[in-house]
C-alpha cells in the first residue's frame, strides 16, 4: 500500500507561481508514473501532468510552457512547479502514483490551489 503525502497548494495572485511536492511512502517495490490531477468545483477531475520513472512527461494543453513536473525517484516524491498562474487553474489539486506490477492506482487526498485577486 502506498500513502501519499501532498503539500504546497494555497492562494497565490494570477500571475503568481506554487510548488507542489508529493511524498510516497508505504511500499518497497517500484513507483512507476507519478503525477497530478485537478478538479475544479462542478467539473470533472482531468489530467494535469505525468512523468514516467525514465522522466518522460506528459503535460495538458492548459498547462504547458507554465508547469513544469519533475520527481526524485530515489526519495519518491514528485513536485508540480506552478508559474504564471490564472484563475482558470483554481481547483483542487490530486497526487496520483501507479505500480505497474501490481495494476494500482493510488491517489492523495488532495490540495487546494486557488488563483484569486
Amino acid at each position: 500500500q502506498v500513502h501519499l503525502v501532498e503539500s504546497g497548494g494555497g492562494l497565490v495572485q494570477p500571475g503568481g507561481s506554487l510548488r507542489l511536492s508529493c511524498a510516497a511512502s508505504g511500499s518497497n517495490r517500484r513507483i512507476d508514473n507519478m503525477g497530478w490531477y485537478r478538479q475544479a468545483p462542478g467539473k470533472q477531475r482531468e489530467l494535469v501532468a505525468t512523468i514516467n520513472i525514465y522522466g518522460s512527461k506528459t503535460y495538458a494543453d492548459s498547462v504547458k510552457d507554465r508547469f513544469t513536473i519533475s520527481r526524485d525517484n530515489a526519495k519518491n516524491t514528485v513536485h508540480l512547479q506552478m508559474n504564471s498562474l490564472k484563475p482558470e487553474d483554481t481547483a483542487v489539486y490530486y497526487c496520483n502514483v501507479d505500480q505497474l506490477y501490481s495494476g494500482t492506482v493510488f491517489w492523495g487526498q488532495g490540495t487546494q490551489v486557488t488563483v484569486s485577486s
